[in-house]
């Protein structure tokens, strides 16, 4: 990872990943069983299904909630009963809105102060829509000049695309823009091959995956705890 020196007032949008970085479901205490634990297969099987094997889901290509599901969740085990999937998938549902509609407030004033400040704000997310059901109830929501999602423009990160379309609608160039992320999915990578300057955010893959930290990290501009740490580099 490059550190180098970042004056927030030099640049006129800053892009922000979803989960992990603005919330998490790992980090809150959130209603009901994890998606694993109800399908009763391991952590590791089904991140793996979610990162590397459900690349129709991302790109909007699969949008009922229960073949999503089913899809991966026959991927590791054929055997697994429709209706705990059933189950499962209502869980997944209710507990990604939790998280997206229980915002703490540290999160909110940053978003908050940038917005006061002039900064168009942008966001980008490689997500189904179980996992963005209830995006439109969200705090997040109103502070956000543009939002990318990556199952309603079909392109998911670090693919180029989902960084122009955003950068298009916020009508600005990548380099005056910075882009706020935990680094998943090579986002960091991606955004920083069309030229915008990265910041990786680690307050939550610290604690759950720490070994991703210095693979992301060398595609970072500057580390920060959270995102609250963005507001410093103005002064």
């Amino acid at each position: 990872m490059v550190i180098m020196k970042i004056d927030l007032n030099e640049f006129q949008a800053v892009i922000f990943d979803l989960f992990h970085t603005l919330t998490s479901a790992d980090i809150m205490r959130l209603p009901g069983r994890g998606t694993s634990e109800m399908l009763g297969v391991s952590r590791q099987d089904w991140n793996e299904q979610l990162l590397h094997h459900s690349e129709e889901r991302l790109r909007g290509e699969m949008i009922d909630p229960f073949k999503i599901m089913e899809k991966m969740a026959h991927a590791i085990d054929p055997a697994i009963l429709s209706q705990t999937i059933e189950i499962a998938v209502k869980n997944r549902i209710k507990r990604f809105r939790y998280a997206l509609t229980n915002i703490d407030e540290p999160t909110l004033n940053t978003l908050r102060t940038l917005k006061k400040s002039g900064k168009r704000l942008g966001l980008i997310s490689n997500a189904d829509v179980t996992e963005i059901d209830g995006w439109e109830l969200s705090p997040l929501k109103p502070f956000f000049d543009t939002v990318i999602f990556s199952c309603r423009v079909g392109y998911f990160k670090p693919e180029r695309e989902i960084y122009e379309a955003c950068v298009k609608a916020l009508n600005v160039r990548p380099d005056d823009c910075l882009y706020v992320g935990d680094g998943g999915s090579d986002e960091l990578r991606g955004a920083k091959e069309i030229g915008m300057t990265t910041v990786m955010t680690v307050h939550v893959i610290k604690n759950f995956w720490p070994e991703r930290i210095e693979r992301a990290g060398q595609y970072a501009d500057l580390q920060i705890d959270g995102i609250h740490e963005l507001l410093a580099l103005g002064n």
